[in-house]
């Protein structure tokens, strides 16, 4: 689920993590350009989301080493 999130705050139209750049950059850079330059980023995030999908034991090593 906290992938996902992040991945919606990547994305347009809700894309948080976008307007708060481009507020901080101001006028400098355009918004445009912005979401492009976080497309790596979504990229990665999508290959950590098939990852965890096909190999949930990534996710579960840890909780499992508690019992």
């Amino acid at each position: 689920m906290v992938k996902f999130i992040e991945i919606g705050l990547l994305t347009p139209p809700i894309g948080l993590n976008l307007f708060v750049v481009s507020a901080g950059v101001g006028d400098a850079v355009l918004f445009s350009t912005i979401v492009r330059g976080t497309l790596w980023f979504l990229a990665a995030e999508a290959v950590v989301v098939a990852l965890l999908m096909f190999f949930p034991q990534i996710a579960l090593f840890l909780p499992s080493l508690m019992y």
